[in-house]
């Protein structure tokens, strides 16, 4: 390599990359506002639309079934077309479906639009994260890609903002919150149409040739780490149980999964979790539910301050840690008429610690496989957590009403835990390694104990 050359990886981050940033903010941002919208929403809509415990339980869990299939779909075609091309077709997508709500008349096309909207918002998930991993900077990888997760609670706190905006449009208002996200989708779809082309999609599907002019943008005599001229790899969708990988689509699911249930469980049912703790007065608790979901956000600060520095490892461990005390607090405490302010602090330290391990959700999967199959494997692991999700969101409103707000929390403490356990036993570190050395950790490992066992053979010998 020419001294004056520098690899994609080592680049230091720059305004190019901030311009990647902004094209791929509209996949995180929408989804948590599709998401988002329904939590107010549904709870309007129910004022209007006669619906049955079990079927506002569907309506809630309705995106993020669709996301099962959106997702696996997605990722696949992502690896498969290639990024820049899913998102514009999702988007449009989407912009269509979302303005289809306005039209409901009865619950079950409630439920049908919310699981059409899923398929969109599943495949998202594969485009943003995997398009700026392969663009950003070791060691800002973890803020760039993790800074997405704080986009996506952005767009979650932002529709529940808005929402709550529209509630004095009257009777129909919830018709106005469900179609708002078109807005979004449709700016989207047409600003990232001179985005870029991934290099490294590009060189693994032979197109090596359009490369070049993609890494002047990002700087001057900037390369790849591998030769764009190489043999293209064939991308399978098995590959992301082969070879190792298979562990760490076990481990993301699983601690992806362990994030979201609560958050979905209590985020989708906030207003009526703040009903029941007595805040009812006044829209009072509609005005908790979006106080809450925006200082959420506070997560977002130490993670940027110490992913990069501490690794990604050890700040995961800490938010499941805290999400446990929060909970368990809540739990304890559900049934004492604890003050307002003191009710939405507890939220507010489940909330936050909840989004700043949710960082590790976009940039582990994003450094664990390799280009051929990292849309592919975000897809399905998405696809998997989306399954709890969606259950857990269905039941619910069925859990709260047998069982009891009480019993409810102390579930979601339980699952924290259960993450707690597991980040300390699986969790990598993968801090300041660059993307091919990130996505090869198995092999690494395989080549490092080939190397020592030879040593230590000797030595003992």
């Amino acid at each position: 390599m020419n001294t004056n050359e520098v690899t994609m990886d080592a680049v230091p981050f720059n305004k190019y990359h901030l311009k990647l940033i902004a094209y791929c903010s509209g996949c995180p941002l929408v989804t948590g506002y599709v998401i988002g919208s329904v939590t107010i929403a549904l709870s309007v809509m129910g004022t209007q639309i006669s619906m049955t415990p079990v079927m506002s339980g569907l309506i809630g869990m309705g995106t993020l079934l669709g996301m099962v299939f959106g997702s696996i779909i997605g990722g696949y075609l992502t690896d498969l077309i290639g990024r820049k091309k899913i998102y514009m077709y999702d988007f449009i997508f989407l912009t269509v479906a979302a303005l289809l709500q306005f039209f409901i008349t009865n619950s079950m096309q409630a439920f049908i639009l919310r699981l059409v909207l899923g398929l969109g918002v599943g495949a998202t998930f594969s485009i943003a994260g995997p398009y700026l991993a392969e663009f950003a900077p070791q060691k800002n990888r973890g803020n760039v890609v993790g800074f997405l997760n704080a986009l996506w609670f952005i767009g979650y706190a932002l529709s529940n903002v808005v929402c709550y905006l529209m509630l004095p449009l009257g009777d129909g208002a919830w018709r106005w919150m469900l179609v708002s996200s078109a807005l979004l989708t449709f700016g989207w779809s047409v600003a990232i149409r001179n985005m870029p082309e991934s290099p490294r999609w590009l060189t693994n599907k032979g197109r090596g040739d359009e490369v070049p002019a993609i890494l002047a943008k990002i700087g001057d005599n900037v390369i790849l780490d591998c030769d764009p001229t190489i043999e293209p790899e064939k991308s399978s969708f098995t590959d992301i149980f082969k070879n190792g990988y298979g562990k760490w689509v076990f481990f993301v699911a699983a601690f992806w999964t362990m994030q979201i249930i609560p958050v979905f469980a209590i985020g989708t049912y906030l207003p009526t979790i703040m009903e029941q703790m007595g805040f009812a007065d006044g829209n009072l608790q509609y005005l908790g539910s979006a106080i809450i979901n925006c200082l959420y956000l506070i997560g977002l600060v130490p993670i940027f301050l110490y992913m990069d520095k501490a690794g990604r490892r050890p700040t995961l461990i800490a938010s499941f840690l805290i999400c446990t005390i929060a909970l368990t607090v809540l739990g304890f405490t559900a049934n004492t008429n604890l003050p307002f302010w003191m009710v939405l602090g507890l939220f507010v330290m489940f909330g936050a610690s909840n989004t700043a391990g949710g960082s590790h959700e976009f940039v582990y999967p994003n450094e664990l496989f390799p280009t051929q199959i990292r849309a592919t494997a975000v897809g399905f692991v998405t696809g998997l957590t989306r399954i709890l999700s969606a259950v857990s969101t269905f039941f619910t409103p069925v859990v709260l009403e047998n069982l009891g707000l009480q019993t409810s929390l102390y579930i979601c403490a339980g699952i924290s835990v259960a993450g707690l356990v597991l980040s300390i036993v699986m969790a990598p570190e993968t801090k300041d390694m660059n993307l091919s050395d990130a996505a090869s950790m198995n092999n690494l490992s395989k080549r490092n104990k080939e190397v020592v066992t030879p040593i230590v053979e000797d030595i003992t010998q």
